[in-house]
């Protein structure tokens, strides 16, 4: 099957767009997805697999820091936008301004199913039959599968994204229109709890190639360690490279990793965070 997808803004950010349109970003249109599809047969205890076979991607995007949104809000409380041209056959990485160069690697945000709870539901939240899990590795070529809760799945995909780091920390990626092939099958009576994917290695083919500066957080909370983390690296960033700290918190969130390091010597935890030094190159 083959999808059209619009941008995460729903089509009221384009390539003249600038900041101020932040504004009057009408939220009701924000994360829109392409569908949903029944699929024959379906039925709750199923499981849909989802076979991510190519991605055609628009040329265009943009990463924005929208107020009140993203893992550093606080501190960020200006609206930033930055529009993206790129070499939609993402041989190339995409210019972020003067200053760095981003490799691309296209997936689809949100991909998933209908809840079984009745209502009309938000799409930004993920939930157990997936939407909104921003997984950067559900890329082409991955496999993934989603359990079914309501009679015909009914599977929607979009928010398609050029480039994104794990974590999307300041709360958006590189969000571009693009359309997408996939295969959809189906596997009866084989119960799921959360959606799981197979998917080709190395994951972070594209950014490896000349190493990783790393900053860290440590403490008893996961969230204030991937704080602490996030904050050290953009601190890094404008010391070593100008940068204006937003402009270097927008950068973290399309192409920074966040991970978790250790997580069982009680009572701390550390929470690292890895830039590509290839962007700079």
């Amino acid at each position: 099957m083959h999808f059209e997808c619009i941008d995460a803004s729903g089509g009221q950010l384009n390539r003249d767009s600038t900041s101020a349109d932040l504004a009057t970003l009408s939220f009701d249109k924000i994360n829109p997805v392409t569908g949903p599809v029944y699929v024959d047969g379906a039925q709750p205890g199923d499981v849909l697999k989802i076979t991510i076979e190519a991605f055609t991607p628009s040329g265009w995007g943009w990463t924005a820091n929208i107020p009140g949104f993203g893992l550093l809000a606080d501190q960020f409380p200006d609206g930033a936008l930055h529009i993206w041209d790129y070499d939609p056959h993402v041989t190339a990485p995409a210019l972020y301004g003067d200053v760095a160069r981003v490799p691309l690697k296209p997936f689809a945000g949100t991909i998933g199913l209908a809840p079984a709870e009745a209502g009309t539901h938000s799409v930004v939240p993920p939930r157990r039959m997936g939407g909104n899990m921003d997984i950067r590795d559900l890329s082409a070529g991955t496999t993934l599968y989603l359990p079914v809760e309501v009679e015909g799945a009914l599977f929607s995909i979009g928010d398609t994204h050029a480039a994104q780091g794990d974590g999307e920390v300041c709360g958006t990626a590189i969000e571009s229109p693009m359309n997408v092939a996939l295969t959809l099958d189906l596997i009866k009576d084989q119960p799921l709890a959360f959606p799981r994917f197979t998917t080709e290695g190395p994951v972070t083919r594209h950014i490896d190639r000349k190493g990783y500066e790393v900053t860290t957080g440590i403490g008893p909370d996961l969230m204030t360690g991937a704080r602490d983390a996030l904050s050290a690296m953009i601190d890094l960033i404008c010391t070593t490279h100008k940068m204006d700290p937003v402009q270097a918190y927008m950068l973290c969130s399309v192409c920074g990793d966040l991970r978790i390091s250790e997580i069982v010597d009680m009572p701390n935890w550390v929470v690292s965070f890895y830039l590509p030094r290839v962007v700079f190159e």
